[in-house]
């Protein structure tokens, strides 16, 4: 005959039981809906000002592990707990406020295609020093030293961050909601540089964020401010212009990374956990 000790603790196995096929159900919806996303054009992002919602990115996000509680140790309602708060790497913003600036066509190329340049940007999290390919994609280098002197960079929130399937991090949205822009687009380049033409960004690649449907092939040269960094390689097709290289502060990336990600709602972003702002962008020739 079963005692109620042995019963209390059959009853608490079941139940932990069905906890864990329903986590492992909702996980593995997860993973196929990122699987499937990842699939088609993950930085697809509003080009010059018009709003795009892409959604990309969307779902649940529950990854709690499970699977190392103890059955036993339930406190006999049927409940779901949360993961515990991530730790926030980064400092708190200095508190300017983001550019509202708009302008209604690329600036003049005026960029020395033969000279290095660099972008140095100031995070909450830390310094991430750019090495820029001036000669391969001259008008998106020009344009990056045309928006780091008029400040629109600073105090920008980086407003998406990937960990699964692809690694980057995607900056350079002032209203952080991946629908900004600077008012012009530039076109494409460098698509078919060496470094990206087995399709993997290799980590380290700086490149900027487009609108470019494969599926229509529509929406070429439709670049405006939005750029990612990869830190770690990515499986991408080379649809994204690559203009520079991390030179420093990659270790910066991970730690990001490392504090994983959100899921935006309103907007279908996965923001960092880490709160990353742009306090400073300056583009240096020399």
């Amino acid at each position: 005959m079963v005692s109620k000790e042995q019963r209390r603790k059959q009853l608490a196995r079941a139940k932990w039981e069905r906890q864990q096929q329903r986590r492992g159900e909702r996980w593995r919806r997860t993973r196929r809906r990122r699987a499937v996303l990842a699939a088609v054009l993950v930085v697809l992002v509003a080009g010059g000002g018009t709003a795009l919602a892409t959604g990309v990115f969307g779902g649940d996000d529950d990854t709690t592990d499970a699977a190392a509680q103890d059955p036993l140790e339930q406190d006999g309602s049927d409940q779901e707990t949360d993961a515990p708060p991530v730790e926030d790497p980064c400092a708190a913003p200095s508190g300017g406020a983001p550019s509202e600036q708009q302008w209604d066509a690329e600036p003049e190329l005026t960029v020395d295609t033969s000279a290095a340049y660099t972008m140095s940007l100031a995070t909450t999290c830390g310094d991430i020093e750019i090495a820029l390919d001036a000669a391969a994609a001259p008008h998106t280098v020009n344009s990056f030293a045309f928006l780091a002197g008029e400040g629109f960079f600073d105090h920008s929130p980086c407003h998406r961050l990937v960990t699964e399937g692809l690694h980057v991090l995607q900056c350079g949205d002032p209203t952080g909601t991946g629908m900004g822009g600077p008012g012009y687009t530039i076109p494409d380049e460098n698509l078919d540089a060496e470094e990206v033409a087995d399709g993997v960004y290799p980590a380290g690649t700086v490149a900027m964020a487009n609108q470019y449907n494969p599926q229509e092939d529509g929406g070429r040269d439709s670049g405006g401010s939005q750029f990612f960094l990869v830190y770690e390689d990515s499986p991408l097709p080379p649809d994204y212009t690559p203009f520079g290289t991390v030179t420093a502060g990659l270790d910066v990336l991970e730690t990001i990374a490392a504090a994983g990600s959100g899921t935006d709602p309103a907007t279908g972003n996965t923001p960092p956990n880490a709160t990353v702002v742009i306090e400073s962008a300056t583009v240096e020739a020399g």
